[in-house]
């Protein structure tokens, strides 16, 4: 195993490091905020793996002063939060929660006085409630309701965050919300997960809009992007189709380059794309200043077989409306997510991506592995999660070599959180969290990034 030290040296010395967070998944305390679509759809049976809901999930808002602790000793130059959308506005638009606004004053200041840049994500998915029954992402007033919410949080803390990103994974939030159908709010509607695929996109570049408006210097966005690979030969048409779906829809839509003619051909006969308009195609390609990345795991596209698709979470043709026949089908080793483990793919997406965007620094917004912990005398080890980090930092250096402009890599996640749908049963902190006491216990792999941050 390479030595932490060695992996700094590869990196460049303004190179930043970080953890990540999401609220819905950390948070707790719902009853101090409005209802988000995850709230709903945790309501469902069924719905999240082990019936788990966001209480007390990591009793975030009332231990905020500990997990700022252990970003400090951490070492980390940086920490990307989420803010829940219905705790600082708790009717979706409107009047901003006084108690919301107050613990995000709270988590920025704590992180400025320890040394911490913090970096904020104004959408990871929980939508206030109140806004899906007026028709949330498919609703021509989205693009105004988020611009007016970007544009508060500008306003209350735009002095003190620098960098700012309106959206993250928006393919989730339209293809495993709307065309698969696990993740909130829950809807199988393929022709909608296309439309708000591209509503998505048009309401951050106005988010962005309000972001500058507001005095953010640096607005971006986060998409989880992937490399796409044929595992065999016949299967070109179905690998163009989902890296379409995964990569270029995003990145076309950012670049101004619309939605392309052969996405359009391939969905053909579940949409004729009749709600894009020049006037959204503008807006969606709103200048950005930076473009998170958050990758996984590659996507390998094989020929049907009767064992039907692999069984990694969120893994099927599915997620990709109109695709050719065709399977996922991922190679050992894997995750507990049933994602496969290879750190070329992070060097090919950074350098696919700055060829489709040129010019636009690139940061690691999102970078980390699931595994089954056990806590033995007091202490977790974790060597697979500890090999992962350490292959996917040395991809990025590769990737840097390579000539990409890199500005930084933020491990997912600081702790063991609600991992969505699958409720508490993957975990991919670097923290242990006990789900009975909200005991925090910092694992093997928390030792090693804390040694790569603070080597010089």
């Amino acid at each position: 195993m390479i030595k932490p030290s060695e992996i700094r040296s590869r990196l460049p010395q303004d190179f930043v490091l970080g953890v990540a967070t999401s609220s819905w998944q950390i948070e707790g305390s719902s009853s101090t905020r409005g209802e988000s679509i995850w709230d709903r759809f945790a309501r469902i049976p069924g719905a999240i793996a082990d019936g788990t809901t966001a209480d007390p999930a990591c009793d975030h808002v009332n231990r905020l002063e500990e997990d700022l602790d252990l970003i400090r000793d951490l070492g980390v130059g940086a920490y990307r939060f989420s803010v829940s959308w219905p705790r600082f506005i708790p009717e979706g638009s409107g009047s901003v929660s006084s108690v919301g606004a107050d613990f995000y004053d709270r988590l920025i200041d704590g992180c400025l006085e320890r040394g911490v840049d913090p970096v904020m994500t104004c959408y990871h998915w929980d939508l206030p409630q109140v806004l899906q029954e007026k028709g949330g992402w498919l609703s021509p007033d989205m693009e105004k309701w988020f611009a007016d919410y970007a544009g508060a949080l500008g306003e209350r803390y735009g002095d003190r965050v620098t960098k700012v990103a309106t959206l993250n994974e928006p393919w989730v939030s339209a293809f495993l919300g709307y065309a698969l159908g696990i993740h909130a709010p829950g809807i199988i509607n393929t022709p909608q997960s296309l439309e708000v695929a591209y509503r998505l996109m048009v309401a951050s570049g106005h988010g962005i809009q309000a972001l500058r408006q507001a005095g953010v210097k640096e607005p971006g966005i986060v998409l989880n992007l992937t490399t796409v690979r044929a595992d065999e030969p016949g299967v070109e048409a179905a690998r163009d189709h989902i890296d379409g779906l995964q990569n270029r829809l995003f990145t076309d839509l950012l670049a101004g380059r619309g939605v392309s003619d052969d996405i359009r051909e391939s969905t053909s006969v579940l949409t004729d794309w009749s709600f894009v308009t020049d006037e959204g195609v503008a807006a969606a390609a709103t200048p950005i200043e930076w473009l998170g990345i958050n990758y996984y795991t590659p996507i390998r596209v094989a020929k049907p077989a009767p064992s039907g698709q692999a069984t990694g979470v969120g893994q099927d043709t599915g997620g990709y409306p109109g695709c050719p026949p065709a399977r996922l089908n991922p190679r050992p080793p894997f995750t507990t997510m049933g994602w496969e483990v290879d750190p070329s793919g992070l060097s090919d997406v950074l350098k696919e991506t700055q060829k489709a965007l040129p010019g636009i620094p690139l940061w690691v917004t999102e970078n980390g592995a699931a595994y089954n912990d056990l806590v033995v005398d007091g202490n977790v080890f974790d060597p697979d999660r500890v090999s992962y980090l350490s292959g996917h930092l040395l991809a990025a250096a590769d990737a840097i070599d390579a000539g990409v402009d890199l500005r930084g890599y933020f491990c997912w996640s600081l702790m063991d959180n609600l991992e969505w749908a699958e409720g508490r049963e993957k975990t991919f902190g670097i923290v242990y969290v006990n789900p009975e006491t909200m005991q925090r216990i910092p694992k093997e792999s928390y030792r090693f990034f804390q040694a790569v941050a603070t080597s010089s």
